[in-house]
């Protein structure tokens, strides 16, 4: 089996672990967390970081920190994964939801002011399967109505928009270290930001808001604090981040070349744009089956696959009502489009040259035989 994606340890990983483990420093204090969230920051170009336990807790502290609760609406993509609405329902505000661009597959900016409202509160970005969002039109529509920008980078380590690498444009980005990122801590997250007073709220958030005198508390915090340990893993990931990049964007240039002329929809890389390809996705062109017929025959050639997401106003579990839950009517033909028809191939670090050509080949001849079926 050709597997959807592996993590790669291939640097200090080992050697920082031992050290972490050492010292005895292995839960939420140490010199890699303070290292990690201060390279990490400089490294996107921001101020602060604040490491945490997911990039769910992440994006949630974002929401936080910005104050954003009941009565409030904050836009998202429809198409994304279901924690976009979550961590916002989880404030007590409502996501409503914004159909993606066909060519980037992230949020649609040309579509987003006509879902502002007096109750909007924040935009938040998701950059897609590792190409940014169009961060411009996106901070100019902020600035207009006076929203808050939150980025969700979890997808997106070292993307760059004009020249600036996601996580820096809007007031608050957040990021997943999850073991199948770019880069990874196992499980993990981190909240960048320029503005001092959201990044001290998050610190405050993240450890069960914790104050002096000590288990006297003001506010409701949470234990989403990311550990030494993995921290540790962590920096010895960001140290080697421009190869992981190059890897990425190899195998997408592999891809395109095998797959160019095989009637799919493949990944671009829009002017002034930098896509780091963190999940190499497809979309099935009327020459294919149905996608679960050419998954399940990839899968039974050795290829493991993953579905696109599954759109939120398709998620059954927002069509019970509640009144924070986002409208699942309207129309949202390219989220849909996505779905249904798109998923992504293996696009893991550790893949060789030869392994891309054999899922194309595979996927080629799935075609031939879905044809013939």
């Amino acid at each position: 089996m050709i597997p959807v994606c592996e993590p790669l340890l291939d640097g200090n990983e080992e050697k920082y672990i031992l050290e972490a483990v050492r010292s005895t420093w292995i839960s939420s204090a140490g010199r890699f967390i303070t290292d990690f969230e201060e390279q990490m920051s400089t490294y996107c170009g921001t101020r602060f970081g604040v490491s945490c336990s997911s990039g769910t807790t992440a994006l949630h502290l974002a929401c936080l920190a910005l104050g954003i609760g009941p009565g409030d609406e904050v836009i998202i993509p429809t198409f994304t994964l279901i924690v976009s609405a979550n961590v916002v329902i989880a404030c007590g505000a409502k996501p409503v939801l914004v159909d993606s661009d066909p060519d980037t597959w992230c949020i649609d900016p040309q579509k987003i002011e006509e879902k502002i409202t007096s109750k909007t509160k924040a935009i938040m970005a998701v950059h897609m399967y590792g190409h940014p969002c169009a961060m411009d039109s996106i901070m100019m529509l902020a600035q207009k109505h006076g929203l808050k920008v939150i980025e969700d980078c979890a997808e997106a380590h070292g993307a760059t928009y004009q020249g600036k690498k996601v996580g820096s444009f809007g007031d608050v980005g957040a990021f997943s270290f999850y073991g199948n990122k770019i880069l990874t801590t196992g499980e993990g997250g981190m909240l960048l930001t320029n503005d001092k007073t959201i990044a001290a709220k998050a610190r405050l958030l993240r450890n069960q808001a914790f104050e002096e005198p000590r288990f006297v508390h003001r506010e409701i915090g949470y234990n989403y604090r990311l550990t030494n340990v993995q921290a540790a893993i962590g920096l010895a990931q960001l140290e080697r981040i421009k190869q992981k990049i190059a890897k990425k964007r190899h195998i997408a240039a592999t891809y395109e070349k095998l797959l160019k002329s095989a009637d799919l929809t493949l990944p671009v890389e829009k002017p002034q744009s930098l896509n780091v390809y963190w999940m190499y996705g497809i979309v099935l062109g009327s020459s294919y089956g149905t996608k679960d017929e050419v998954v399940k025959r990839l899968g039974q050639n050795g290829i493991q696959t993953r579905s696109f997401f599954c759109p939120m106003h398709q998620q059954p579990v927002y069509r019970s009502g509640s009144s924070l839950f986002p409208k699942v009517d309207g129309h949202y033909p390219v989220a849909d489009h996505l779905f249904k028809r798109g998923f992504y191939l293996p696009s893991g670090l550790p893949l060789s040259d030869d392994q891309l050509t054999e899922v194309a080949e595979q996927l080629l001849a799935c075609r031939k035989t879905t044809l013939s079926a």
